[in-house]
């Protein structure tokens, strides 16, 4: 099951899963991540576009938790039902991507 994370809510989900060393895995293209990055937060981010997923999927540990982002929240959530096929037991998507955390949660990330 992929739980859906508004960008407010995602410290709260952070702290929840804290013991399991949870990750967040941005899955936009790098260009994307050119444009608009996380600051620096207390949690461990992950880049892996999309479509690399396949092929690096050994890098990610399927027992910690994983919040999916991407730039509106589509291409994470795909992404988030993969890894749950794959066995990862925690699994979350952010909604409305890195844009809704722009608008809602850090207006100093540029949108795009």
């Amino acid at each position: 099951m992929v739980e859906q994370i508004q960008p407010e809510a995602l410290a709260d989900w952070l702290s929840a899963h804290a013991h399991l060393r949870p990750l967040v895995l941005d899955v936009r293209e790098p260009w994307e991540l050119q444009l608009a990055s996380l600051a620096a937060q207390p949690f461990e981010l992950a880049a892996i576009p999309m479509g690399m997923l396949v092929a690096r999927l050994a890098e990610l540990d399927p027992t910690r938790p994983v919040a999916c982002l991407c730039h509106h929240g589509a291409r994470s959530m795909q992404v988030a039902l993969f890894l749950a096929r794959q066995g990862f037991a925690r699994v979350a998507n952010i909604t409305g991507g890195i844009d809704a955390w722009s608008r809602e949660y850090d207006p100093g990330i540029a949108r795009y």
